[in-house]
């Protein structure tokens, strides 16, 4: 027989650990599952060198007061470790090194099978995160054999790689970081830029985050009638955890000498192809860039006159060539594509009605369709900075809630 539990969490990283301690202070009964550790994908899918790209004292989870220099920038290492304190600090009911391989209805409320054993629980909360297959593109198995295919997940630095040159595709935070780090070591590098956000480390005197933050932009709510799709697939900013507030971005990497070039769209004959989209798409992150700043003026005319003007972050960003329209792949001089595209979601193991056409979770504000189901952790489910470790702990509470009203009428989630 399966054990029976009121509440099952599917994930032991930040976003489930927020739920737990919250499920916790209220009293209920729950069991947290993983498939590997606690922050597991912070372990063993980030590379050595990668930094948090918020300042630590946006590092705030429900009950969770850490230790350290508030403006710096957390190795993504050393917040894996702060997740098992957190983790221990309210005994979280951790079952770890337990994969789901299913999730249905049962005649009480949800069927777990994993596998260590099986559950029974009267709700579930899917929390695995935005972070979960890299978003590689269809036409990538077309490549030449001989070239080997990097995903930032299995990324661990330019040593690990082949000899020879890299085309990283994908220009938001990770792939710039990912280009700069390879070109610095030698290498030739191409970069295949697609949608993108231009954005400075600091603004007027702080780090953007402090403005972000202070003028409400990280606390604006989800436009209900705004594409789902849409959301899940914004860029992140281009930035990177650096406490020296060092700009990243495309002017920096041509000045290093990386060949900047519009977005890949396919491969032919061994030769990748890009389209002539670079100038469009740098004008695009412009605006962004621009509508980001204004907003942040806004707020500070109102709140904080006093802070310094910053004219330099305005400056239009030099202009810059195409680049190439194709690169060889058969000859042996670019011997890695590094996929830097974002992330994908993927529930082979979830078998409710609850997924849309792109194998998506359905949600409104982390509801699903079916009463007690609800999902954590991904972008924009609630308000912007839902899949910030600084923006989960109020989803969580808020879901918290939701849970406990579920079990003061369980009619409403009754099989």
């Amino acid at each position: 027989m399966p054990l029976h539990i009121d509440v099952v969490v599917i994930g032991a990283g930040q976003a489930g650990l927020a739920l737990s301690h919250c499920l916790t202070a209220r009293g209920i009964e729950h069991v947290v599952l993983d498939r590997g550790r606690v922050g597991e994908r912070w372990r063993s899918e980030r590379w050595p060198g990668l930094r948090l790209l918020t300042p630590n004292w946006m590092t705030q989870l429900p009950g969770l007061a850490p230790d350290v220099e508030p403006d710096g920038f957390m190795p993504a290492g050393e917040f894996a470790g702060l997740l098992d304190r957190y983790a221990e600090s309210f005994r979280a009911p951790l079952v770890t090194g337990c994969e789901v391989l299913s999730l249905e209805r049962g005649a009480r409320g949800f069927v777990l099978r994993t596998t260590l054993s099986g559950w029974s629980a009267n709700q579930v909360v899917i929390a695995t995160g935005a972070c979960d297959r890299p978003a590689v593109p269809d036409w990538a198995r077309a490549l030449p054999a001989g070239v080997r295919q990097v995903t930032p997940a299995a990324y661990r630095g330019p040593d690990d790689l082949a000899p020879g040159g890299v085309l990283v595709v994908g220009a938001s935070a990770t792939g710039i970081q990912i280009a700069g780090e390879i070109r610095r070591s030698g290498r030739p590098v191409t970069l295949a830029v697609g949608r993108h956000v231009r954005t400075p480390r600091r603004y007027r005197g702080r780090d953007i985050f402090c403005w972000l933050d202070e003028s409400g932009f990280l606390r604006q709510p989800r436009d209900p009638a705004a594409d789902n799709g849409r959301l899940l697939a914004m860029p992140s900013l281009q930035l990177a955890g650096n406490a020296d507030g060092g700009d990243i971005g495309l002017d920096p990497l041509a000045a290093l000498g990386v060949t900047i070039t519009g977005r890949a769209t396919g491969v032919r004959d061994g030769r990748v192809e890009f389209a002539a989209t670079l100038a469009r798409e740098r004008a695009a992150a412009e605006a962004r860039r621009q509508g980001l700043l204004a907003g942040i003026d806004l707020h500070v005319s109102r709140h904080a006159p006093y802070a310094p003007e910053d004219p330099a972050a305005w400056a239009a960003p030099a202009p810059m060539a195409e680049g190439p329209r194709t690169l060889d792949l058969c000859g042996g001089a670019v011997r890695t594509v590094v996929w830097a595209t974002g992330f994908r979601r993927r529930y082979p193991w979830l078998r409710l009605p609850v997924l849309d056409a792109a194998g998506e979770i359905e949600t409104r504000g982390g509801r699903t369709r079916i009463p007690g189901l609800f999902v954590l952790g991904l972008p924009f489910l609630r308000h912007r900075s839902s899949a910030f470790i600084y923006g989960v702990g109020r989803d969580a509470e808020w879901i918290a809630a939701a849970i406990e009203a579920g079990r003061r009428h369980p009619h409403l989630i009754a099989a």
